[in-house]
């Protein structure tokens, strides 16, 4: 995955209706290493990685770089959007656009904050890259993640399978023909 290429960043603050999708900051760094270290976060992602690998490993800022929004509620990271150009990917449906990613602390789940934060960083790259159509994939088994990208404007591709499960690849057609 790289870069979403020459778009301005950082955006100023993305608010929405309880929100802000901002740019990363040093006191965002614990919640960070949550996130990538929370098991229930991970259960369809290939599992967490190791707390005290992540605080030894981890940045000081973390997530600096174009299309990684930190999703704040009441001014605390509670998760992260990620928009980032598939420029390898195993599916070719998926090779070269845009990939939307998200993570939420489980405590915020089941409030529509994911497809708040996913609907506000999809609108921002309406507006900066309008020609682009989006990727979205997840595991079968996430129910909540399908209806979120259905939610969202997602239309299934195809199914495959990769790391012992059945996978489920979405595409969100460009905002301009």
């Amino acid at each position: 995955m790289t870069d979403l290429g020459p778009v301005p960043w950082p955006p100023a603050p993305i608010r929405t209706e309880r929100l802000v999708l901002r740019a990363a900051e040093a006191r965002d760094r614990a919640v960070f290493v949550e996130l990538y270290a929370s098991q229930e976060v991970h259960t369809y992602l290939g599992g967490a990685r190791p707390r005290e690998e992540l605080a030894r490993e981890m940045p000081a800022v973390p997530g600096q770089w174009p299309g990684s929004f930190v999703v704040a509620l009441d001014g605390v990271m509670t998760g992260q959007v990620l928009l980032r150009r598939a420029t390898e990917h195993s599916r070719p449906a998926a090779v070269g656009k845009v990939d939307l990613g998200y993570l939420f602390l489980p405590r915020v789940w089941g409030h529509g904050y994911a497809a708040e934060a996913c609907g506000a960083a999809l609108d921002w790259l309406d507006g900066v890259l309008p020609d682009e159509p989006v990727v979205l994939a997840t595991q079968t088994a996430n129910t909540r993640s399908l209806r979120l990208a259905a939610k969202l404007g997602f239309t299934e591709v195809e199914r495959f399978r990769a790391w012992e499960a059945e996978q489920w690849l979405g595409l969100r057609p460009a905002a301009s023909p």
